[in-house]
């Protein structure tokens, strides 16, 4: 897993991908955080949901080639017969693209620290809502990867995953037009949109980690067994 994280991690960087997808991130935190500087709130966790945003955008850029790119240069056949597990691919691929994500946020802990040079601020609100983007940014590349793993054209794979993450992201948009009022209420619950919300009002909610996790795992094994399958194939 060490050698397939270094070398996916290190792939980022020898090609625009991870350059453009940090720049859109540091552009947009300077701009969001620029704004509630200038209103005086000390408070950044309506900064980092509202790169949610971005992150639909940028995430399906991440994952494009993790799978698709190997796949379509047939160098996938020599991963398949290697004596690495594909657990240990899978893994490596997503904590390559996971880290270059979480980079994407770093700036957040300057912008954190400068507000706090003036005023009070609630670190444990700025954490949660960090935790929240994390998670989400996990169940989104693993929902990637799982569509990279499908085709072997990384463009299709940013197109499927961009549809796929408008969907998931802001379900609860779509939840009145169910007629059935539970069913309703669950595609709004189910949103992830609504789970990133609740981690910016100052709670740390465990069902929501979960959920985030579950959907992660969930979606890394369909990758797994997407590979086993190509791989008996």
């Amino acid at each position: 897993m060490t050698a397939i994280f270094k070398r996916e991690f290190k792939a980022y960087f020898r090609t625009p991908i991870g350059y453009i997808v940090l720049a859109a991130y540091f552009l947009f935190l300077g701009i969001y955080f620029s704004l509630i500087y200038s209103y005086g709130s000390p408070d950044l966790s309506s900064l980092l949901l509202a790169m949610s945003v971005v992150v639909t955008f940028t995430v399906p850029v991440l994952t494009m080639r993790l799978m698709s790119e190997d796949r379509r240069q047939k160098t996938d056949q020599v991963l398949l017969t290697s004596p690495v597990k594909l657990q240990g691919i899978v893994l490596g691929k997503f904590f390559a693209a996971f880290c270059v994500y979480a980079i994407g946020f770093a700036p957040t802990v300057v912008f954190e620290i400068i507000v706090s040079r003036y005023v009070a601020v609630n670190i444990f609100s700025y954490i949660y809502s960090l935790c929240g983007m994390l998670l989400l940014g996990a169940a989104l590349i693993s929902i990637g990867m799982l569509i990279s793993s499908l085709t072997e054209s990384p463009v299709i794979s940013a197109i499927l995953t961009l549809v796929v993450n408008i969907l998931v992201l802001y379900m609860s948009s779509f939840s009145s037009m169910v007629k059935i009022s539970w069913i309703s209420a669950v595609i709004s619950k189910a949103a992830f949109i609504s789970a990133v919300e609740s981690f910016g009002e100052n709670i740390l909610s465990i069902p929501d980690i979960i959920y985030f996790l579950s959907i992660t795992a969930a979606f890394l094994f369909l990758c797994v067994r997407s590979l086993e399958r190509r791989r008996w194939a």
